[in-house]
């Protein structure tokens, strides 16, 4: 899920002619609609190319909206990205940050990038859980994984000056514990 990049771009939403704050039930029902009028077995037309394009935005678009989960992600991430109107200071990885473990007796991490004036761009795991994440710990490692295998970012803000970086996330990725 590249958001962010371009916040003009066409959202999940608008492929599926819904609003936002759609139930699941008018998703279904639009996804429905707009797959029958744009199968490509249904089309006979010289635009087989662009509504070939079209039925897979659709099918992603309801991958996406159908899942509860991954609609959260995906809806925070779309947030995220409306609120920044996509400035950052950097991006970086998830795996360029440090982890440690967080407060309530070591059952939070915290991960944490050090901005440029010396504070630090910081996420908890109980934020990330939030946001469709899972995290587990083993073998000096913290494993992150998000079902739907879509690589995500989340915008973080210094803790002290004004600058911003954009975390990406892959699906399944693993990072080292700190001391």
């Amino acid at each position: 899920m590249l958001l962010g990049e371009n916040p003009l771009h066409e959202t999940h939403y608008d492929i599926l002619s819904v609003r936002e704050d759609a139930s699941y039930e008018e998703i279904r029902a639009s996804y429905r609609s707009a797959i029958l009028h744009s199968h490509p077995d249904k089309l006979t037309n010289s635009h087989e190319t662009s509504s070939d394009d079209r039925f897979l935005k659709i099918q992603k678009a309801w991958e996406i909206l159908g899942d509860a989960n991954q609609r959260a992600v995906y809806n925070y991430n779309l947030l995220s990205s409306r609120q920044e109107d996509g400035v950052t200071a950097d991006e970086i990885r998830i795996e360029d940050m440090a982890v440690e473990n967080g407060g309530e007796g070591g059952e939070v991490l915290e991960l944490y990038y050090q901005c440029r004036c010396g504070d630090y761009f910081s996420v908890d795991s109980s934020e990330l859980e939030t946001m469709g994440f899972e995290l587990s710990r083993g073998d000096g490692c913290v494993h992150v994984r998000r079902p739907g295998e879509l690589t995500a970012s989340v915008v973080l803000p210094c803790g002290s000056c004004s600058l911003k970086v954009r975390m990406w996330i892959d699906s399944d990725t693993t990072i080292p514990l700190g001391a």
